[in-house]
């Protein structure tokens, strides 16, 4: 996947997800979770934390968060 295709896929521009990627722009939570849910892991995978797969939720699971808003 290119980083157009995640960018696309989490509704962010590509230039700000690469400044994701390089540490000059920090994700709202909210972004957090639309990418992890984007790539079909948890939020834990993405910084390093080992999940076990009985524990680890679906990508289907929870609904995609609209932009700017948390939904739990």
């Amino acid at each position: 996947m290119t980083q157009e295709d995640l960018a696309e896929r989490c509704g962010l521009f590509r230039t700000y997800m690469s400044r994701i990627e390089t540490g000059q722009a920090n994700p709202t939570l909210t972004m957090i979770h639309a990418l992890a849910d984007s790539l079909g892991v948890p939020v834990q995978a993405l910084f390093g934390a080992e999940v076990p797969a009985a524990r680890a939720p679906s990508p289907k699971a929870r609904a995609k968060p609209s932009r700017g808003r948390v939904s739990r």
